[in-house]
């Protein structure tokens, strides 16, 4: 019996071992859904497309396999396009399946009509239409080829009625390749950096995301070259845990030690990392760049060798060519400066009876709290700095979060595709008031499936983050406010439990409470709204913006002729 096009392609899925598809049906997508209906692959129903493409990428980057959503046409498929982007910078193998309008009305400004291919292009390593049969199954292979190989979207754009298409002959069909080549650099390449680490004294690793599944190699390497660990953001689940010579993060939401020993070391090894923030590389040491990626190579700073290569096949290939280090002076150095720092975070991490909840110190006790195997995720502002300085990233931890693309509201639909991919795990959103009330839509989704996703909100009633940097160039905060409604009840209204957590000291038992409970769980927890997140390092005109800024709110109130005065008088 012959397939159609649309029965062809679920079957290829299923075959691929794609579990879910992500999405909201319309009348383009009919034939696939339909299918759907009689396969394996479970069709999750979003409330808004863009939450189901966070979460076809949250799934895929954590099972590192092919992950699917898809969007009826026109406005359908376009709500998919942030949740892709982000998808695609975070390396997640993602494939799209953008509807189409009826083919016969293609170039006519139908109703819903758009151009997949030229909308989907940026976020994609292949986006291309099937308007024809005998293109099945070869360019549904490609791309799923495409987001497998090369870990980003693909994207196919199909219209209803070529996806009833009967397919004549399908001879190209084969299975999925799922091979991952042994990449290191040449043995000269390798020779070069050994010359470079054995002659410098002062050595510190910057890793990244690229380090996962590498972590003994890291620590061996470390060990031999007496060199302190930083991490960027996305390298911190891979690199923190069980690690004597970790040092803490870099960066605009690090601490101080991770930026000193970047900063003071003699030669920065960047291993599986593309941080992006030129302000913080150091300026007089010789860069090393490792990645796999030979694009990434140099775009961020300047290098003294470049080399492509899997972190941990070129860490085993370069440590007999490496002279053991017996001066450790400079990790001593920067071990003793990262136990002051986190001396001073903890201090910080502490509920005060009858005061003002600390998003620290909620953090903390989630952390303290959640399993051991817990999977995080967190929204991109101030859930993000929090996460990053407080939770505890045991082995099997994970945690991930819009952290190249950046973007509000990742935090909620990102744990629902984690929740699926992993039913028997705990996942936690870290959510922020403004990222959660922006797509607060799909929680019906966690109700609908009864995800036992535990969603806790830091409500502090403004966008945090964006006041913050307001504050810091010296301007008062606009447009940050939020009017929050009690979240905890909204939950109960839908049919969650929700918890309201005002007091410090009732906070311990709130999280035990939302963590033992056996489904969804939406806790509200107020948190200071003064709180500041403050960067490791902070140059004088951010020292002299806040200054001002503080200056006019304790001092001089508000009115917009003195904040005039204030810019004329002390900014120019």
């Amino acid at each position: 019996m012959a397939s159609t096009i649309a029965s062809k392609l679920v079957e290829i899925l299923e075959h691929a071992g794609v579990k879910h598809i992500h999405g909201v049906v319309g009348d383009s997508l009919n034939g696939i859904t339909d299918e759907l209906r009689k396969s394996k692959i479970k069709w999750i129903h979003y409330r808004h497309e863009e939450a189901a493409a966070f979460a076809a990428g949250a799934e895929a980057q954590l099972t590192g396999k092919l992950s699917v959503c898809a969007g009826s046409c026109g406005p359908g498929n376009m709500h998919l396009i942030n949740g892709l982007y982000d998808a695609h910078r975070s390396n997640a193998p993602v494939l799209a399946i953008a509807a189409q309008i009826p083919s016969e009305q293609l170039g006519s400004s139908y109703f819903q009509e758009t151009r997949p291919e030229a909308l989907f292009r940026e976020c994609s390593y292949y986006c291309e239409t099937i308007s024809a049969s005998n293109q099945m199954p070869r360019v549904l292979q490609v791309a799923m080829q495409h987001a497998i190989g090369l870990n980003g979207v693909a994207v196919v754009s199909l219209s209803g009625d070529v996806a009833m298409q009967t397919i004549e002959h399908d001879e190209l069909e084969h299975p999925i390749f799922l091979n991952r080549p042994s990449v290191r650099p040449s043995d000269a390449d390798l020779k070069q950096l050994a010359s470079l680490i054995n002659q410098s004294k002062k050595i510190t690793l910057l890793c990244g995301a690229g380090c996962a599944g590498a972590h003994e190699a890291l620590l061996s390497l470390a060990g031999k070259i007496a060199s302190p660990t930083v991490h960027a953001l996305r390298g911190k689940e891979h690199v923190q845990y069980n690690n004597p010579y970790d040092v803490g993060m870099t960066g605009l939401i690090g601490i101080s030690s991770g930026n000193n020993a970047v900063l003071n070391c003699d030669l920065l090894l960047m291993l599986g990392t593309d941080f992006p923030y030129k302000e913080w590389y150091p300026t007089g040491s010789k860069i090393v760049q490792i990645d796999i990626r030979p694009e990434r190579l140099g775009r961020r700073c300047k290098l003294d060798l470049g080399l492509v290569g899997d972190v941990k096949e070129t860490i085993n290939a370069l440590l007999p060519l490496l002279q053991q280090k017996t001066d450790i002076s400079f990790l001593e150095k920067c071990r003793e400066r990262y136990k002051e720092n986190r001396k001073n975070l903890d201090s910080h991490a502490k509920g005060e009876t009858g005061r003002l909840i600390h998003p620290e110190y909620l953090t903390k006790i989630i952390s303290d709290l959640a399993k051991a195997d817990a999977v995080f995720t967190a929204d991109v502002g101030t859930p993000t700095v929090w996460a990053a300085r407080y939770l505890d990233m045991q082995e099997g931890r994970r945690l991930i979060g819009s952290f190249n693309h950046g973007s509000m509201a990742s935090a909620m639909p990102q744990a629902i595709g984690a929740q699926l991919a992993f039913p028997d795990r705990q996942v936690i959103s870290l959510s922020g008031d403004g990222g959660f009330a922006m797509m607060m839509g799909d929680v019906l989704t966690i109700y609908q499936y009864n995800l036992p996703v535990k969603l806790i909100v830091y409500n502090n009633g403004s966008l945090g983050f964006v006041a913050m940097e307001m504050k810091v160039i010296g301007m008062p905060p606009f447009g940050t406010d939020l009017k929050n409604p009690n979240f905890a009840k909204m939950a109960e209204a839908i049919g969650i439990m929700g918890i309201r957590v005002e007091n410090s000291e009732d906070v311990p038992a709130a999280i035990e409470k939302a963590l033992a409970h056996n489904g969804p769980v939406l806790i509200d927890v107020l948190t200071n709204p003064t709180e500041l997140a403050m960067p490791p390092k902070i140059n004088i005109e951010q020292a002299k913006g806040f200054g001002i800024y503080m200056i006019r709110q304790t001092l001089l109130g508000d009115g917009p002729e003195v904040w005039d005065t204030l810019k004329t008088n002390f900014l120019n």
